[in-house]
């Protein structure tokens, strides 16, 4: 028959294992939005070619959301870069995408169909342009780029967009001054010097497609000139997302030698609809920011990521379930 102290014993142990329980309820409620379990279902997520940043970094964030969301399924989608990944969200045939800010604003100025539906999740790092030659070229500046076979990024690309522009700022008619390849970061990299005489890139920092051939430095970077970053600025249409910019020394320190390069760069913005699912969106944030040490440690961009920034998705609003994210952890 159990004594006084025995019952007494069992009851607090009892007592201990439900304020246990009640705790680790409360903790569960505070680490999970709202409390809730996490979302499942299906999302398509938009990237960019196999050897670009956007690619890698889309990648691991879907390691990272199904961690945080075992039910999710994200599907990736390669695509040519920025332009065809805004047109992808607009019109359905993604649900998320990262893009450049450019093309963005780009997509909207020119009232493309379901451009009012595009709603932004977080900025998420910068994009830096560099322009591409063999070690021995000759070309010193886009300027010397006339009469030249330049590669000029895949069509509907970022690299596309702003690699036009720059030629015209520079006084260069893309379609008669060169002549023009349809390169990107994947095939760019193995033609220069056999065929191309330059290639446009714009990406994150470093990319893999140049990492791998900076290991034997057969290549240099020729530099952007502010004034000509400034000279974008005059041409019609939106280009007011372009600055002036070094890239740091160390992006590609075995082709830089310890110089930074004169460049210009522009914002990413990961992207969705008006109608994505609220809970999805808020959750997605809530990931994408959490995760930028782990994404960071493999993509170095990645590690620009920040809190503070992240709510600036300009040109576009704010998604309902990203500005639920900000809001609560809102200091």
């Amino acid at each position: 028959m159990p004594t006084l102290f025995s019952r007494i014993g069992t009851r607090r142990a009892l007592l201990g294992a439900t304020a246990a329980a009640v705790a680790f309820g409360l903790l569960l409620w505070w680490l999970l939005p709202l409390g809730e379990k996490p979302p499942t279902g299906t999302i398509t997520l938009a990237t960019g070619t196999r050897a670009g940043v956007y690619q890698k970094y889309g990648e691991l964030l879907r390691e990272e959301l199904r961690k945080d969301m075992p039910g999710l399924k994200v599907k990736l989608r390669t695509s040519a870069g920025s332009q065809e990944n805004v047109a992808r969200v607009a019109t359905g045939q993604a649900d998320f995408a990262i893009a450049a800010a450019d093309a963005v604003e780009t997509y909207g100025y020119d009232d493309r169909p379901g451009a009012d539906r595009l709603r932004g999740v977080a900025r998420l790092y910068d994009d830096y342009v560099q322009l591409v030659v063999s070690a021995d070229s000759p070309i010193q500046s886009v300027a010397d780029l006339r009469g030249k076979r330049v590669a000029i990024g895949l069509p509907d690309s970022g690299v596309r967009l702003i690699a036009t522009r720059l030629l015209k700022a520079a006084g260069i008619d893309p379609q008669t001054d060169i002549t023009a390849r349809a390169d990107g970061i994947d095939t760019g990299p193995e033609r220069l010097g056999h065929g191309l005489d330059a290639f446009f890139w714009s990406g994150g920092l470093p990319t893999d497609g140049l990492e791998r051939i900076a290991k034997k430095p057969s290549f240099r970077f020729v530099p952007i000139e502010a004034k000509l970053v400034a000279k974008l600025h005059d041409q019609a249409g939106p280009t007011r997302y372009y600055r002036a910019a070094a890239m740091p020394e160390s992006a590609y320190p075995t082709v830089q030698n310890g110089y930074a390069v004169p460049t210009m760069a522009v914002s990413n913005v990961l992207i969705t609809r008006e109608d994505a699912d609220p809970r999805i969106t808020e959750w997605l944030t809530r990931t994408v920011i959490e995760s930028r040490d782990g994404i960071g440690a493999h993509v170095h961009s990645a590690q620009l990521v920040d809190l503070r920034t992240a709510i600036y998705t300009d040109p576009l609003q704010l998604h309902e379930g990203a500005r639920r994210y900000y809001a609560s952890v809102k200091p």
